[in-house]
């Protein structure tokens, strides 16, 4: 199954892709066991993302040519069904990353490396991984310095260590929008096959962070529990997007 083949569905000036988690899942494991001919990445637009998107003329970049854009957010498929312009499922970063981890059933270890979190919390996440997935190997991690995308040295040693492992699939949980445009403008240099823009699924991993009941996933209120877990650092950004984003599914309502 190839993603191009697939039906996209266009809102908030990006191209999400029709699929749902099962065909997600399968799609991403192809792409990590194929032989390495280009590093794809995924992108997992939410609320946040649909909001810098209408400004940020470098994520718009990162979105345009991102390899797979799966919906990341119930508010984001609610949309889509008001937009008559539906979304069949949720596919969260969170989500898909470990279901990959999971579902890998091909006759090799799958190759991970995980870039992001603070330091020493991708070491604990590692090994987490491979005592809960022994089909999984972590083959490096790696937290790079605050202000790093700014210094291309820095840029250069990281994608070195990246190509040294030459990962299945690397997870890059650096946040966004500093995720996604670092993946786009160093995607042509490294030698992972898949690279995942997963934000906090590395903290999730290593049980740094907890996630939401599944109930309160389940109605859309995951937002909520990270709010009441993060108040200094997001619930600034949940206001703004909660006041943003209602007028631009207005605004797309009479986009013909």
């Amino acid at each position: 199954m190839d993603a191009t083949a697939q039906k996209r569905v266009s809102m908030f000036g990006v191209d999400i892709d029709a699929l749902t988690f099962q065909e997600t899942v399968r799609l991403v494991s192809q792409w990590a066991f194929d032989p390495w001919e280009q590093c794809r990445y995924v992108v997992t637009p939410n609320v946040d993302h649909a909001v810098m998107l209408q400004h940020d003329v470098h994520l718009q970049r990162a979105y345009k040519s991102a390899h797979l854009v799966v919906a990341d957010g119930r508010p984001i498929l609610w949309a889509s069904k008001l937009l008559g312009r539906p979304i069949p499922q949720l596919v969260s970063g969170s989500d898909l990353t470990p279901a990959l981890f999971k579902y890998w059933d091909r006759p090799r270890k799958l190759s991970v490396f995980l870039l992001g979190a603070m330091p020493g919390v991708a070491e604990v996440a590692a090994e987490r991984i491979e005592c809960r997935w022994p089909h999984v190997s972590v083959v490096d991690t790696l937290s790079p310095p605050l202000g790093f995308e700014y210094d291309e040295n820095e840029c250069g040693r990281i994608i070195q260590r990246v190509n040294a492992a030459s990962p299945d699939v690397l997870v890059v949980g650096l946040g966004a929008p500093k995720q996604e445009i670092w993946t786009y403008r160093h995607r042509s240099q490294l030698r992972a096959k898949v690279a995942l823009c997963v934000g906090a699924t590395i903290d999730f991993l290593a049980g740094e962070k907890g996630r939401a009941p599944h109930w309160m996933r389940r109605i859309g209120m995951e937002w909520f529990h990270r709010v009441c877990s993060e108040p200094k650092r997001l619930a600034k950004r949940y206001a703004r997007d909660g006041f943003i984003f209602p007028q631009l599914v207005w605004e797309e309502m009479f986009v013909e």
